[in-house]
């Protein structure tokens, strides 16, 4: 029981995966889990068979690539297409992996993975150094906000483990990212598939001091990714069970957008703008004195308020943006362009709205971050700046200020199938 509750409390790191097509993302990934012990014994006779068929490569004559390439359509190709999700833990923290595929048209599966990720990891082949797509990648990783970016330089075997080349390609990256917005940027030098400075560290690289790729992911500080100031918590669901044991219960769920939410703080809830006090917070494992962000809870109030999903519970004296008319950067993910007068629905948060695009400002050539304004047709996996106005005001913060509260989705109502990512700026 000891066990299982420490597990559960342990910190979970989601992380995401990108980098040009063969760079060796899943068979980092697969050196990862093998190397930690985290594959089970049937998925090992299982790749194992598929490496015989396919021709094995590394020592161990596995090919662990094959433990996230799970489409046959990857299989038969080499390539990751779609993400691929991965779960394991370590004694330290538990991981949720998102392998993302690396061409170019595939950019939108990328901010598809990348979108709740605490870190992004970028492959750079050690032969080809700095290329087009680790360009479009920093960018996109910068753009999304991830705190924490490693460039993995691998295939370091292949270019006999040279410190120059290593220290070359780290300077034209650093001289990239001096223009980009990331916190916390990392530099390792790996071979995936000899497993050198993925978890355990190489002996053939001695002239690099800092800690392997797995050390890096199990110590990295994540706590202080989440916005712990401003209190947003929108409710996602009103909960009333009208049984005998809870004849009046009347609580608000959802998930901590922001902030941390005490029994007995004073609270307004928007937009009605009428102001009450925590009664208690309820979670699965029972009654808490403070909820904070990311967790999921059931807020009661002290006053009998009308409250709809959609709603956001805040403090007074800190009000997110209310408006109608936004600016967003926006992933088009859509096969067909977008409708520069075009009508779309909206959601952010738990709220959902009709939008109509006002205007389209400009698209960004990801690869030198030049802004391209007499090009407005904007198609699948392009990345634009657009002016929205909704048909209801919604209450957001910033995407830089939080991640939650400042990102939208954007819906084709003909088809209802998901067409944009947008972060408000």
């Amino acid at each position: 029981m000891t066990e299982n509750q420490s597990y559960l409390d342990m910190d979970l790191l989601r992380f995401t995966t990108a980098g040009s097509v063969d760079d060796g993302k899943s068979t980092l990934i697969g050196r990862m889990l093998y190397d930690s012990k985290s594959i089970f014994q049937d998925q090992m006779e299982a790749i194992e068979k598929a490496s015989a068929r396919l021709g094995g490569e590394g020592e161990e004559g596995v090919n662990l690539a094959l433990l996230t390439d799970g489409l046959r359509a990857e299989r038969e190709q080499g390539i990751t297409i779609d993400v691929a999700y991965r779960y394991f833990a370590t004694p330290k923290r538990k991981f949720i992996i998102a392998d993302t595929p690396g061409h170019i048209q595939y950019t939108r599966n990328m901010v598809t993975g990348a979108s709740t990720a605490n870190l992004a990891i970028i492959l750079v082949d050690a032969r080809n150094g700095m290329i087009e797509q680790t360009c479009r990648h920093s960018f996109i990783a910068s753009l999304l906000k991830i705190p924490h970016i490693i460039f993995c330089i691998n295939k370091m075997d292949l270019v006999d483990y040279r410190q120059d080349d290593y220290e070359k390609i780290k300077g034209t990256i650093e001289a990239f990212c001096s223009k980009l917005d990331v916190q916390d940027i990392r530099f390792i030098p790996i071979s995936a598939l000899k497993g050198d400075n993925v978890v355990h560290k190489s002996e053939r690289m001695d002239w690099y001091q800092g800690g392997t790729l797995m050390y890096n992911l199990e110590n990295i500080h994540i706590s202080g990714d989440h916005n712990q100031v401003d209190v947003r918590f929108p409710v996602q669901y009103v909960i009333r069970p009208q049984t005998k044991e809870f004849p009046d219960y009347r609580g608000y769920g959802g998930r901590v957008a922001g902030g941390v939410l005490k029994k007995g703080d004073a609270v307004m809830v928007l937009p009605s703008g009428l102001t009450t006090k925590i009664a208690k917070i309820d979670t699965m494992d029972g009654e808490v004195e403070e909820a904070f962000a990311p967790m999921s809870c059931t807020i009661l109030l002290e006053d009998d308020l009308d409250i709809s999903r959609g709603d956001m519970i805040v403090r007074s004296n800190n009000k997110p943006e209310v408006s109608q008319d936004i600016d967003m950067m926006v992933c088009w993910m859509g096969d067909s362009p977008l409708n520069p007068t075009g009508k779309y629905t909206i959601r952010h948060t738990t709220k959902e709205a009709r939008c109509v695009i006002k205007e389209i400002l400009y698209k960004v050539n990801v690869d030198n971050l030049h802004r391209i304004e007499d090009d407005k047709v904007i198609s699948a996996n392009d990345i634009c700046r657009v002016s929205i106005r909704t048909t209801q005001p919604l209450l957001f913060d910033k995407y830089n200020r939080n991640r939650s509260t400042g990102s939208v989705i954007i819906i084709d109502e003909a088809t209802n199938n998901t067409v944009g990512a947008g972060m408000i700026i």
